[in-house]
């Protein structure tokens, strides 16, 4: 009996009797809010308890040899597709070229595609007969024949088009080695005398753009590219846009040990307007350079004991102010119903 007496004495929490206990109306209003603001709590702990975060941690970029993506997608609304807008690079031979070249109409409806690879093909090409007008003098006429003809149905076709108000939506995905290098988006494509013809000086070249998504790899959670969604509009004047980017390797870990292999920039961008000194023409550059240093981002969870140790520490602090706030509300209504405290107190 002794020993379950000093058992007894360690209780810290004794049952009263309940007899002894009076219920009011004021105790059930504060434990029907107590009740809704614990479990308002609960839910809201339970989603921070479920949400991931992230961490991040830089290291060397030791990567070599990979090749480096970059996905294009833009709009040329002044600039027609047919043989008129080109795509190059710094380095050629290390171009893996899959971009395709959407014609839109003066309302931005698509009306014809075409592959960028067969730009390319139709430029060697014209290359190669080049080449061999110079060492065949008897196929010389006829060839410089055929040059001007096409050249002249290009003419028509491309004046016809800015007539018409075309424009030209470039979008694809170009895999170029993982280096600094730069790629532009101009009308180089075209002779210069027959561009001089098409358009009557560089001056009036309008190289307006919007750039719907400009990406050196997949995207990942809460990955905002700057240059996203990205306008810039040129009235009664034209120039060069260049956009000078830092690549930032990055890595990106989900909770389910899955590694993302991807990129992030950031960008600073200058246009230089035309005068009529300049013998270039208006382009939109993309300049790119890559950072020494990768970024690993991870995502973690909170741990169980956590959970439980704010879950424990909110709901403990709600139920305690509650009852607090209950012998308030139950004394002060008892002082000023009660004839004889109201005495006292005065």
């Amino acid at each position: 009996m002794g020993l379950k007496q000093t058992i007894r004495s360690l209780d810290v929490f004794p049952r009263t009797e309940e007899h002894l206990l009076q219920k009011t109306q004021s105790g059930a209003l504060v434990s029907v809010v107590g009740l809704v603001i614990m479990a308002t709590l609960f839910i809201h702990e339970l989603t921070y308890y479920l949400t991931t975060y992230t961490v991040h941690e830089m290291s060397v970029d030791l990567k070599r040899g990979e090749t480096l993506p970059i996905h294009i997608n833009m709009t040329f609304p002044s600039l027609p597709c047919d043989d008129a807008i080109d795509l190059s690079g710094k380095h050629e031979v290390d171009l893996d070229t899959n971009i395709w070249k959407l014609r839109l109409n003066s309302h931005g409806h698509i009306i014809g595609t075409k592959y960028l690879s067969d730009l390319v093909e139709k430029q060697h090409t014209t290359r190669n007969h080049d080449d061999k007008e110079h060492h065949d003098d008897s196929a010389k006429k006829p060839h410089k024949f055929s040059f001007d003809k096409d050249a002249e149905n290009m003419i028509n076709k491309v004046k016809k088009a800015l007539e018409n108000g075309e424009g030209c939506r470039v979008y694809g995905v170009l895999d170029v080695q993982r280096v600094a290098g730069n790629f532009h988006i101009s009308v180089h494509a075209l002779n210069i005398y027959v561009a001089q013809m098409i358009f009557g000086g560089a001056k009036h070249v309008n190289v307006s753009h919007m750039i719907h998504d400009l990406s050196f790899g997949p995207k990942y959670p809460g990955l905002h590219n700057p240059l996203d969604d990205t306008v810039r509009i040129l009235r009664d004047t034209s120039g060069t846009f260049k956009y000078y980017i830092k690549i930032v390797p990055t890595e990106y870990r989900y909770i389910s040990k899955e590694v993302l292999p991807t990129n992030q920039f950031s960008v600073s961008e200058y246009f230089s307007p035309m005068n009529e000194f300049d013998r270039t023409w208006p382009a939109v550059y993309f300049l790119y350079d890559l950072s020494p240093i990768t970024v690993t981002i991870k995502e973690e969870c909170w741990s169980f004991l956590h959970f439980i140790t704010r879950l424990s520490a909110v709901l403990g602090g709600t139920f305690a102010l509650t009852g607090m706030l209950d012998r308030w509300m139950y004394r002060l209504i008892k002082a000023l119903t009660t004839p004889s405290a109201r005495g006292a107190y005065r």
